[in-house]
This record gives C-alpha cells, sequence and structure tokens, in this order.
C-alpha cells in the first residue's frame, strides 16, 4: 500500500502548494509577487538539483539542459503566468483550469494519433467523454464568471476579504497556463525518449533556478521593490510543498503495477484544492460555479485513469 500513501502524500503537498502559494501572490498591491513566487520556487528547486546532483549523483551536463531546454521553457511560463492568475482570481477556480491541460493533450494524442494504443473502443469515447467534461467545466465557469452580478459577487467574496473584479483576463491567464503546460506534457513526452528522466529533472529545476535568480535581480535590483517577510513565507512554504509533491509523485509512479490506481489519485488534488480555498481561504463560490468546477475535476480524475 506504500503507492496509494504516496499518492496522497503527493496530493495534499501538492494542493498545499496551491493554497500556500495564492496566500503568497494574492495581494493586489504587489505588483511582482508572482516574479517573487518564480524566485521562491527557482531557490527550493535549485536546492533540490544541488541534493540530487551532489549527494544522489544524478548525471548532468549542458547538453542535457539544452535539450530539456524548450520543455523547462513551457513548465516554467506556465507557472509564472498561475502565480500571476492568483492575484486577479479566486483558487477555487484557476486551479482546475489550471490542471485541465491533459485535456489538451489528449486532443493533440488523438488529433495525431500519438494515444496510447490500447485506448480503442469504449475506452475512447470514455476519453473523449472527459474531454468534452472539462472543456464544458471551463467554457462553463467563464461565462458564469462574467455574467454574475455584481452584488452577488461581492456578496459571496465579502468573507474572504478580498474582491475580485469581473474580468476575462482572470480566465485567460489560467487558459494560457493551461495550454502552455499541455505544451510542455506534449514535448515532455516526445525529449524524455532520449533522456534519463532523473537528469531531465534536475536540467528542469537547474533552468527554475536561474529563472528564479533573473526574477530576483529584475524586481530587487532593477525595480527595486521590498521583499515583504509575511508574504515571502507563503511562497517558500509553496515552493517546498512543489518540491515536495514532487518527489512523492516521482516515487508513487515507481510502482507500475499501481499506476491505474496513483494518477486519477494525485489528479485529483485540484479537487483538495478547491476544499482547502474553502476552509482556510474563505472563498465562496455560487452553485453555478461549484458546478463547472465539478465537470471539470470530474475530466481530469477520467483522463488520470488513462495517465493522459
Amino acid at each position: 500500500m506504500t503507492w496509494f500513501w504516496l499518492s496522497l502524500i503527493a496530493l495534499l503537498f501538492w494542493s498545499g502548494a496551491d493554497t500556500f502559494s495564492k496566500l503568497g501572490c494574492r495581494d493586489a498591491g504587489d505588483k511582482y509577487g508572482y516574479l517573487k513566487m518564480v524566485t521562491a520556487v527557482g531557490t527550493v528547486m535549485g536546492l533540490h538539483a544541488c541534493f540530487e546532483i551532489f549527494v544522489n549523483k544524478v548525471d548532468i551536463s549542458l547538453s542535457v539542459i539544452l535539450t530539456y531546454l524548450p520543455v523547462s521553457l513551457f513548465y516554467i511560463s506556465s507557472m509564472a503566468l498561475g502565480y500571476l492568475a492568483l492575484r486577479y482570481i479566486e483558487l477555487s477556480i484557476s486551479s482546475p483550469i489550471c490542471n485541465a491541460s491533459g485535456a489538451i493533450v489528449a486532443v493533440v494524442c488523438l488529433a495525431t494519433g500519438g494515444l496510447d494504443e490500447g485506448i480503442t473502443g469504449w475506452a475512447k469515447i470514455v476519453v473523449l467523454g472527459a474531454v468534452f467534461l472539462v472543456c464544458a467545466g471551463v467554457i462553463g465557469l467563464g461565462i458564469v464568471d462574467f455574467t454574475e452580478d455584481d452584488e452577488a459577487r461581492a456578496e459571496r467574496q465579502k468573507a474572504s476579504n478580498y474582491r475580485y473584479a469581473k474580468s476575462w483576463i482572470a480566465i485567460l491567464i489560467p487558459i494560457l497556463y493551461c495550454l502552455l503546460d499541455a505544451a510542455g506534457t506534449y514535448a515532455d513526452s516526445v525529449i524524455l525518449e532520449t533522456l534519463d528522466e532523473n537528469s531531465a529533472n534536475c536540467a528542469y529545476e537547474l533552468t527554475f533556478f536561474l529563472a528564479g535568480l533573473l526574477s530576483f535581480v529584475y524586481v530587487k535590483l532593477i525595480r527595486k521593490q521590498s521583499y515583504l517577510p509575511k508574504a515571502e513565507g507563503w511562497k517558500y512554504a509553496g515552493a517546498l510543498c512543489e518540491t515536495a509533491g514532487q518527489f512523492a509523485y516521482v516515487f508513487a509512479l515507481a510502482d507500475s503495477e499501481h499506476v491505474v490506481f496513483t494518477v486519477p489519485i494525485i489528479s485529483a488534488y485540484c479537487a483538495a484544492s478547491v476544499l482547502w480555498s474553502r476552509l482556510f481561504l474563505k472563498e465562496k463560490l455560487s452553485p453555478k460555479h461549484y458546478l463547472c468546477v465539478g465537470l471539470i475535476v470530474l475530466g481530469i480524475v477520467v483522463l488520470g485513469v488513462f495517465d493522459i
């Protein structure tokens, strides 16, 4: 049952990363909060990469870093956009949309003939149905959020003490995250055919460290922005959870006999994010919002069953 507990640990840490990142990035007055978050994640990932390289003796070279660079850039840019989105929209809405990237990958695989050969007949119909659920949920969230009455919006946001204006950009940023993450996932599946997974992961973490360093130079030295200890604490808590979740995820998937169970469990972490946002961030959505979120989560879990 080790795979089960590792799956739950990955789910809890990644949903925790969402929650802590929201706490660190939601201040609308902190214009560069999302870049500070990139610095936090880059710092933690850089330290983890050093541990892997010098302690676990993972092989890494400039050639590996450059080969994996396109994937790293897709992932890093998507995460930066995800952190930016947290300033404009509730975590309860952004997390399910961001995690809908599996549906995009499924569409690309179907279009290019890259879908697993074992997914045929009724299984392919189920995959298509899951893609439809995710797309319907994302589109529905956009419509519901944009057409919501201003007074009703203000009333349900009262408990969280944060106000989010009605704007298409609030939905557009998580969708851009979703597209970039999907592109990274698809490129990942191609490039990893020629690279060792541990080396590729270290290459990604080192590239993230460089992105974090550049973000720090821009924010602190060029834009002369200050770092608030309270907000930075939440950011680094999110960064630690992000890295710990990735660590548990890798070991959970190492048990190849139970992948069909581990992936759906971990795929549902955005549902946990919605729960934490309701309990700890006091975010409250309308029934229509929750219906759309439910459609997305259901579609993601179904896609997770097929490891897409």
